[in-house]
């Protein structure tokens, strides 16, 4: 056995057999012992012991001792160790979950796309007569989440649940930090509500059991809620901005809050 060497995951099973063998072997040399001192009180027959083997048993006993003990601290070098790796490994895991997010946040399409793409889509709307719907959502932090890093990952989680749920016609864009937008082609207001919903739900569990961000979301369809691309536009161009006074409530439009 090499004393305070480095972890080796391989043998963590033979370790773990050796301090169990160490362990009951010192317990079974210490009850022999604590007996062999306990019987003449016991009994009231005194025991005789002396001479060189007494002596033997006395130094191997020292020595057992000791072995135990540096087995003990050899153990508790290898439980810091691991705890430092499992550390090291959780703030690497932690930092490539933030940069995966930070590059799907910066690879969304922002406003300037969104609006050549919703006009293409009202075009296309309005000449075959179809619908056409948007779902606005707005993530705000929790209060443990404002002002860290963590914030970019929930965000990310966000935009990965989204992603996950929506068809290949539709496209999603960022327009500023926990605000997404949604376009919907030939998607009526009655589904697009349901496509909400369904989005909500995905988000709740991103947002996991420390809700790291609360959910808004705004459904607007035309012809329902808009007659022009001009009007679906106006509706975005609040959440484009970081004064939520300006921000339409909630009227012909679905506001839904939850968290």
């Amino acid at each position: 056995m090499q004393i305070f060497d480095r972890i080796d995951q391989s043998n963590l099973e033979q370790r773990e057999w050796q301090l169990w063998l160490l362990a009951l072997t010192v317990l079974v040399v210490f009850a022999a012992g604590m007996a062999l001192v306990m019987y003449p009180t016991v009994f009231s027959r005194p025991v005789v012991l002396s001479g060189m083997t007494m002596r033997k048993a006395f130094f191997a006993l020292c020595a057992l001792s000791l072995l135990l003990v540096v087995y003990f601290v050899d153990r508790q070098m290898v439980i810091r160790q691991l705890r430092r790796q499992l550390a090291e490994e959780h703030r690497r895991i932690t930092r490539f979950r933030q940069e995966a997010s930070d590059d799907l946040l910066r690879t969304l399409p922002r406003l300037d796309h969104f609006r050549d793409r919703l006009v293409m889509e009202f075009r296309r709307a309005a000449i075959t007569e179809q619908a056409l719907s948007m779902v606005l959502i707005e993530l705000t932090p929790s209060r443990e989440l404002v002002d860290t890093s963590e914030v970019g990952t929930a965000f990310g989680d966000a935009a990965k649940t989204l992603t996950r749920k929506l068809r290949g016609e539709d496209s999603i864009y960022a327009f500023r930090d926990g605000v997404f937008g949604i376009v919907l082609p030939g998607v009526k207001s009655s589904d697009a509500y349901q496509v909400a919903g369904r989005l909500e739900d995905g988000l709740h569990d991103a947002s996991g059991a420390s809700n790291r961000f609360s959910i808004r979301t705004q459904v607007i369809s035309y012809p329902d809620h808009a007659a022009t691309a001009r009007e679906m536009e106006e509706v975005v161009l609040p959440y484009a901005s970081d004064d939520s006074a300006v921000k339409p409530q909630a009227g012909e439009l679905t506001a839904v809050a939850r968290g």
